[in-house]
């Protein structure tokens, strides 16, 4: 793709090239030739096949698990293409790791939401292309500018061509009730609460639900699923409250640990993810529905590309 003689090329590293080939047919161009392995002792090496001279490149990797090795290919794919003299390089990743130490939420607490966004542009980045990050202030951690994608849009899109009766959008904790509430006017739907404590990491106790479920079909809407503890356990408390169908969804699949176990064990009807983070064929479930963001990015791209609003996809 060429406008006003400069060159677009999109790159990927080894967490979303499946999703970078999405991408890239989307915008009816070629994945970009590079190399991304590891030396015999576990140190990444990355060979970039074309030249990049100029040209506006973006780079589409996730920092998903394993992380760390993941967020190193990121960053020196980006010094690589730095180097190499890019125009213009914009870090995509659909799901930005690292995110959930945001504040010092006590004493000698790090803040690596912060840590990694001063790596990435000390890497060479010049923007950010996100979606969802689990703190919208994560934004201003950059001095660099970040294009924060949703996916609420996209979830809420499928859930209203179901054409679900008596519908009510299900917050899991009291920091998602924003989402919810955006998800629930999409949709013209009330919301319910689930009021719980977290007695430590990964470990949820559901306490009650604010709002009327009984009789009704509820949608749990998050940003992430790690452990699923806290959506399975919620999916249960609003069916023993008397909700009829427990539907649940989120942008970041996560899915670690008994993740899997819990979901196939729950009461969760369907599950609908995102595939900001690549899900194995191991972890694939009947009840577990993947739709893609790679049209919503190609768009976001060609608008940076182009130099027009990314905020006008979500007018």
């Amino acid at each position: 793709m060429n406008i006003n003689g400069q060159e677009i090329k999109v790159f990927a590293g080894n967490a979303s090239k499946d999703l970078a080939l999405k991408i890239c047919e989307c915008l009816n161009t070629k994945l970009g030739d590079a190399e991304v392995g590891t030396f015999s002792d576990g140190e990444i090496t990355v060979n970039i096949n074309q030249t990049v001279r100029g040209a506006d490149v973006f780079v589409v990797q996730s920092t998903c698990a394993p992380g760390n090795k993941n967020l190193m290919e990121l960053l020196i794919m980006i010094d690589a293409l730095k180097r190499a003299s890019a125009g213009r390089i914009t870090a995509v990743i659909p799901y930005y790791g690292y995110a959930r130490q945001d504040r010092k939420a006590k004493a000698r607490d790090p803040i690596t939401a912060k840590l990694v966004a001063d790596i990435l542009t000390t890497a060479g980045a010049d923007r950010v292309l996100t979606m969802d990050l689990h703190a919208a202030q994560i934004q201003g951690y950059f001095n660099i500018p970040v294009d924060h994608l949703l996916g609420v849009p996209i979830l809420a899109k499928y859930f209203k061509q179901l054409e679900l009766k008596d519908l009510v959008i299900v917050s899991p904790d009291l920091g998602s009730v924003t989402r919810a509430r955006n998800f629930a006017n999409i949709l013209d739907a009330n919301i319910a609460i689930i009021d719980k404590r977290r007695p430590k990491a990964n470990v949820s106790e559901v306490m009650n639900i604010i709002g009327d479920i009984k009789d009704k079909n509820v949608i749990l809407v998050d940003d992430m699923i790690d452990t699923a503890g806290t959506i399975t356990q919620g999916a249960k408390a609003l069916k023993d409250f008397g909700a009829k169908e427990v539907y649940a969804c989120c942008t970041h699949p996560v899915l670690s640990g008994p993740a899997m176990e819990r979901i196939k064990d729950s009461v969760i009807k369907e599950l609908v993810i995102l595939d900001t983070i690549p899900l194995p064929e191991e972890k694939k479930l009947e009840n577990i529905h993947t739709l893609s963001v790679a049209p919503i990015f190609a768009e976001a791209i060609r608008r940076i590309y182009e130099n027009v609003s990314v905020s006008r996809l979500f007018d």
